[in-house]
């Protein structure tokens, strides 16, 4: 009874002493054997049970070994089986026509034994790697969507609840209790942005996230994001002035940047101190159009700005009223900003405030808008 956990291989020739010098190497290795003397019959094989690699002659009657490999590749089922063509046939037309079938591989008789074992051996681990990423992608995007399906729900209910509870409690004169419903307030709206961001980073590496530019009202896009953080500035008394003028027009994502001015302006409200200001600027640079976001705030080292916006730096940044920033609003905005044709940077003087920039293409008058 054959190893389940041994890799099989099907060889494919019309040649008998051909499939036992090719089997008796491979046996040797450590593999799974089955063989085929015909198209028809590896195909029929092929149906019936799983393999991990195909040793495929070219030259065989009825059938050849092209039209055998572009009917595997053309079935869903197989589409993914690595298929070496063991052959010796050599010309250069051989050789592209046998890769354009969907060959992975192309092996010359009389061939090395030590050649034709590293040639299985490496293709049969890139195809393993390949199913590793898929079953991870897999787990991944499970993952993913059991947060966006069974955490959400409850987390917007909660931010719901501790709003209204954050409201009731303004008429009463306990302090403690005040404080307490501002945590609780605060704390559900820093997890609900951390789980927007994830669930919006998993979109983009999966490529889940449509790309749909469009002319933006800048200014009017500011002024719904100021909206949207205007309670949290309230509680810290911080001024937002949307310095935008009205006739400011990009053209771009508008589900993207408005992620990015919401990570912006909210990362300016955590990091600065009660009673700033924070300040939200646009102007022409040539082709580009420049947003600026500036707060006067606690300000960020220097040999931690070029940090900002790269993957698997830890940055341990604590806002003005102690909350820890996690970095994956910058590099969610980084990402965000450049599948738009722009660019992000910052600059920042410690116990004085940051600004933090991005560009975006110009709206031409013939997008409309």
């Amino acid at each position: 009874m054959p190893d389940q956990n041994r890799q099989k291989v099907l060889i494919v020739d019309d040649v008998a002493k051909n499939i036992q010098l090719v089997a008796s190497f491979l046996k040797q290795a450590g593999y799974d054997i089955n063989f085929a003397l015909s198209g028809n019959s590896a195909l029929e094989h092929i149906r019936e049970e799983e393999f991990d690699l195909v040793l495929l002659d070219i030259m065989m009657p009825e059938m050849d070994g092209f039209e055998v490999c572009e009917i595997i590749k053309g079935n869903e089922r197989s589409r993914d089986l690595p298929v070496i063509f063991l052959t010796a046939k050599t010309d250069i037309e051989s050789i592209t026509r046998g890769f354009e079938a969907g060959g992975v591989d192309y092996i010359t008789k009389p061939f090395n034994k030590a050649e034709l074992l590293a040639r299985v051996k490496t293709h049969l681990e890139l195809r393993n790697q390949r199913k590793a990423l898929e079953e991870l992608n897999a787990t991944k995007d499970k993952f993913f969507s059991i947060i966006a399906h069974d955490l959400k729900g409850p987390l917007n209910q909660l931010m719901g609840l501790s709003d209204i509870l954050h409201a009731e409690l303004s008429t009463y004169k306990d302090e403690n209790l005040h404080r307490l419903a501002d945590l609780i307030n605060d704390s559900v709206k820093s997890a609900r942005s951390l789980l927007n961001n994830l669930l919006e980073w998993a979109r983009s590496q999966t490529g889940a996230l449509l790309y749909q530019p469009e002319v933006l009202d800048i200014g009017k896009l500011v002024s719904e994001i100021i909206e949207l953080n205007e309670n949290n500035a309230f509680q810290k008394n911080i001024t937002i002035i949307n310095d935008v003028n009205g006739s400011i027009k990009a053209f771009a994502d508008a589900n993207m940047i408005r992620t990015v001015l919401r990570n912006l302006i909210g990362n300016a409200i955590k990091f600065t101190d009660e009673s700033g200001t924070i300040k939200i600027t646009a102007d022409h640079q040539g082709k580009s159009l420049v947003v600026g976001v500036t707060d006067n705030g606690i300000g960020i080292r220097e040999e931690d700005i070029s940090r900002l916006f790269k993957v698997g730096e830890n940055l341990n940044l604590i806002g003005d009223s102690k909350e820890k920033g996690t970095g994956l609003g910058l590099l969610l905005s980084k990402e965000f900003v450049e599948m738009n044709g722009g660019k992000i940077w910052a600059e920042s003087e410690l116990g004085k405030g940051s600004r933090f920039f991005f560009s975006l293409p110009v709206a031409n008058p013939e997008q409309g808008g």
